[in-house]
């Protein structure tokens, strides 16, 4: 009896056993066969995924000029959880040649989590970045030494002209904001900071490629992964062409040195920025590489402000250059005509002075030729007076909102909806400023009688001063200016009519060939231009000049800021001059003038 409780006892255990087998068979089966997770999780235990970056976008002037281009470096990478504890840092750094503090302040400084949102034990870290072939070379023969430690191959931006800085931009390493907005990202990437690199920053970024490697238990790189089947190549940013001539960027930079101010020129035609200075200006090159973060710096705390796009940031009253338009909206009006005449009496004038005496009456050319202030102030005060607005509010209100549309359909007023960043908008003051500023019934011409001559509270950019003179040049509309060709091509027009321009281009020629501008006139090329001087309240005199060439058919026009220089017919007209000339003829005769533009130093 006892033997056979004990032979079937025999059976019981013998079925546990091959059920207990069986389990674990059919188990195996599925997660080797059915469910291949922790095949993939043992596998990824030996692979290496690399991300391989692409080649940023290159960028070409007008004419094919190389302009920023790509250099290699190499970041060394930091994997915490794969260096274990033998990991050998006397040797690492000798063969990186750096201090043992140094190494450990960049560990410190990588695994803070405040400093380093994205820190993770498993994934590569930035140890050390942007290091040249020359800095890695010793350590790619010793890897294998060195568990945890990667080498990451990517582009820096190098510059072939040590120019346009603003207009180019820079790239530097992306913020958190970067991160949180955008899956592309991950710590240690770049990308475009401000100026061209961050406008078209997702076509020049390009797409990251994927390599994944095979590593032994001891960590080394073995190859690729089944012959690179899981691999995909990056691919590279697109190419820009901008609408800059570098030659006619070089030459302005060159004239505005030991200047503060800005210079741009576009193409009437096309509303393409042909230059776009703003000084002081500093080489592209110096915000690139391990020493972007000190320059940086530098550059912020430089009491000049180089870092400020003067071209399209900086706000100025427009001054005797705002005259033109003050003429069109007469001409637009009826308020006046070509043979208007206005009384002058000089600097004896009132309610506003005349900076000379020229003779008088004057009619509307020799308004614009000798930039008679009498004569805009009298004629502001006929457009608002239209209808009885001197002594009736509405229809001065009328009469005021009615020159400010006139006005801001230049481009005044307002940010351009183009490729160019960090615009100021400027200002062109509404009737309800001047209600809430002196009430609605207190304000008349004579309160507001600034404007007339481009001072009291209107402002503008130096860019939309080169679109005023394009839009002159045009007889009444514009494409707004733009750094990218192609990009854009709407016309804009202004809400004055196309015969009102010709006889104000009159005045603007005669400005050249017997006004303020004659002497750096250049008769076959038929300039026409209109010198400004800006009243600063913190110092000298502004000088402003617009203009555009050819009078007939113009193919460039041009608007000079030079701060603190007194006239604008001694310092901005011949920057202007020299640009039309250069741009125009492909070479400069006066190369005296240029020296004397080039020597001068007029900063403070």
């Amino acid at each position: 009896m006892t033997s056979d409780r004990y032979y079937n006892r025999s059976y019981i255990i013998g079925g546990i056993v091959v059920a207990v087998a069986a389990v674990f068979i059919c188990r195996l089966f599925y997660l080797q066969v059915i469910d291949r997770s922790t095949v993939g999780k043992s596998e990824s235990n030996a692979l290496v995924k690399q991300t391989v970056y692409p080649s940023r976008g290159m960028i070409y002037d007008r004419r094919g000029e190389l302009l920023v281009y790509n250099r290699p470096v190499y970041d060394v990478m930091m994997v915490m959880r794969e260096m274990g504890k033998e990991f050998d840092t006397v040797a690492f750094c000798r063969t990186m040649h750096i201090s043992e503090q140094t190494f450990n302040e960049r560990m410190q400084t990588m695994s803070n989590r405040r400093k380093n949102p994205g820190f993770s034990r498993y994934t590569p870290q930035p140890f050390l970045n942007l290091l040249t072939a020359e800095d890695v070379s010793l350590l790619q023969e010793q890897l294998y030494r060195f568990p945890g430690i990667r080498i990451r191959k990517r582009t820096l931006r190098d510059y072939t002209y040590s120019a346009a800085a603003h207009v180019l931009g820079s790239v530097g390493e992306v913020s958190k904001r970067d991160l949180d907005n955008d899956p592309y990202y991950a710590i240690g990437d770049y990308a475009g900071r401000d100026g061209i690199e961050r406008q078209y920053e997702t076509l020049l970024r390009g797409e990251k490629g994927m390599e994944v490697l095979m590593r032994d238990v001891h960590g080394r790189i073995q190859g690729s992964y089944q012959n690179g089947e899981l691999d995909y190549p990056p691919v590279s940013g697109q190419d820009l062409t901008l609408t800059l001539d570098i030659r006619l960027q070089l030459l302005a930079e060159q004239l505005m040195q030991n200047k503060m101010g800005s210079v741009v020129a576009l193409e009437p035609q096309t509303g393409e920025v042909l230059a776009m200075v703003s000084v002081p200006k500093w080489d592209p090159a110096v915000l690139v590489g391990r020493d972007r973060s000190q320059n940086y710096a530098a550059l912020l705390q430089d009491k000049h402000k180089p870092l400020m796009n003067r071209a399209v940031q900086a706000q100025y009253p427009p001054g005797s250059t705002f005259k033109l338009i003050q003429a069109l909206i007469g001409l637009q009006t009826k308020t006046i005509n070509s043979r208007t005449e206005y009384a002058c009496n000089g600097p004896e004038s009132l309610p506003i002075k005349c900076t000379h005496h020229h003779g008088s009456p004057v009619d509307l050319v020799n308004g614009i030729e000798q930039s008679c202030n009498p004569y805009f102030w009298q004629e502001f005060r006929d457009i608002l007076r239209q209808n009885g607005g001197e002594d009736d509010t509405e229809n001065l209100h009328r009469n005021y909102d009615r020159w400010r549309d006139y006005v801001v359909s230049f481009g005044f007023g307002s940010r351009f909806p183009t490729d160019i960043r960090e615009q100021a908008a400027g200002s062109i003051p509404t009737s309800q400023f001047y209600d809430k500023h002196y009430g609605r019934s207190y304000w008349r011409s004579k309160t507001i009688r600034s404007l007339s001559i481009g001072q009291g509270e209107i402002l503008v950019t130096p860019l939309q001063l080169a679109n005023e003179a394009a839009a002159i040049a045009n007889e009444g509309w514009y494409i707004a200016p733009h750094l990218v060709r192609g990009a854009f091509t709407d016309k804009h027009q202004t809400a004055i009519d196309a015969h009102c321009f010709p006889i104000v281009k009159e005045g603007m020629q005669r400005v050249m060939t017997n006004g303020t501008g004659r002497y750096y006139n250049i008769a076959d090329l038929q300039m026409c231009g209109k010198t400004g001087t800006v009243q600063n309240p913190h110092g000298k005199d502004h000088a402003i000049f617009i203009g555009f060439a050819p009078k007939d058919n113009p193919r460039i026009a041009v608007a000079v800021v030079v701060e603190n220089a007194g006239f604008g017919a001694t310092w901005a007209c011949p920057v202007a001059s020299l640009m039309m000339e250069q741009y125009l003829t492909d070479t400069i005769t006066r190369q005296e003038l240029k020296e004397r533009m080039q020597t001068a130093i007029l900063i403070q």
